[in-house]
């Protein structure tokens, strides 16, 4: 009798060869992926549970926890349900360093939106052979600082920039020119991203394993998030991730210390969500 074995052998699975910032988002999804087997997915993100198995890459160099999944969880969750709530009929969406996220299958936009997967070629290359094409969905190979990011994507639609571990990659000057460039590029819109300030800046240089393990390096913290210098974009809010409800899903040690690094302002804007308006 044949048996037929079910999964993805070891001789099939995709290559991985990613280096620095890129290398990064290999962390993400493995947390995403811890979280949706465990007893409560907060994410429920089973598109990265099949690409951690789908992928010849040994995750255990990556230092990450199971403990680590939900911080990861939260802040995707946060902008996830931003993102449904700002879209709109007809809307383009920009998913700037888009990783191996998906997003597109767990947020579900409507037919009519344009959405864009945007992030480096090799980044591209390999999201292509994990997720399925579709007719409202393309894919854009290039950094985010490159000027011509825009060129070929129509201006004549509001849009929406959803963008989660990106900022903090960027330099200032790359960070506030791209916001510059889709401010002038669209005729409105909205920005959702998370943002790291200057103390959580250093601080994820020195003891974030995805950070110090991949050999990249942070730079940009935004401090004042009104103080951008860009006058048509208008902060709508600021929602730093310890205000979280799902962090109840810690151990009451952790709790409290959330509740007590909440209440000073330095801490409670180490990691936070804004969303802008144009």
């Amino acid at each position: 009798m044949r048996v037929v074995r079910f999964g993805f052998e070891r001789e099939s699975r995709i290559p991985v060869e990613l280096t620095g910032p890129a290398a990064t988002m290999l962390a993400t999804l493995q947390l995403r992926a811890l979280d949706n087997r465990s007893a409560e997915p907060l994410l429920h993100d089973r598109w990265a549970d099949d690409a951690v198995r789908r992928l010849d890459y040994d995750f255990t160099k990556l230092g990450m926890r199971a403990n680590n999944a939900i911080s990861v969880a939260v802040r995707a969750k946060a902008l996830d349900d931003r993102v449904r709530a700002s879209l709109r009929p007809g809307m383009t969406v920009l998913h700037l360093g888009c990783g191996l996220d998906s997003r597109f299958e767990r947020v579900g936009p409507p037919a009519d939106v344009e959405w864009y997967d945007v992030d480096q070629p090799e980044v591209i290359a390999l999201r292509e052979q994990l997720f399925p094409s579709s007719s409202n969905r393309r894919t854009v190979g290039r950094s985010v600082a490159d000027p011509d990011l825009l060129a070929g994507i129509p201006s004549d639609r509001p849009v929406l920039v959803a963008a989660e571990g990106l900022t903090m990659y960027l330099t200032e000057q790359d960070g506030l020119s791209l916001l510059r460039r889709i401010v002038a590029h669209f005729p409105s819109g909205e920005l959702l991203f998370d943002a790291f300030n200057t103390p959580s800046i250093h601080l994820n240089n020195v003891a974030n394993p995805a950070v110090t393990r991949s050999g990249s390096r942070l730079h940009w913290g935004i401090d004042d998030p009104t103080e951008l210098g860009i006058p048509a974009l208008r902060l709508v809010s600021e929602i730093s991730f310890l205000d979280a409800p799902e962090l109840a899903r810690y151990p009451l040690p952790a709790r409290l210390a959330f509740r007590a690094a909440a209440k000073v302002p330095t801490f409670n804007r180490l990691g936070r969500l804004l969303h802008y308006r144009f």
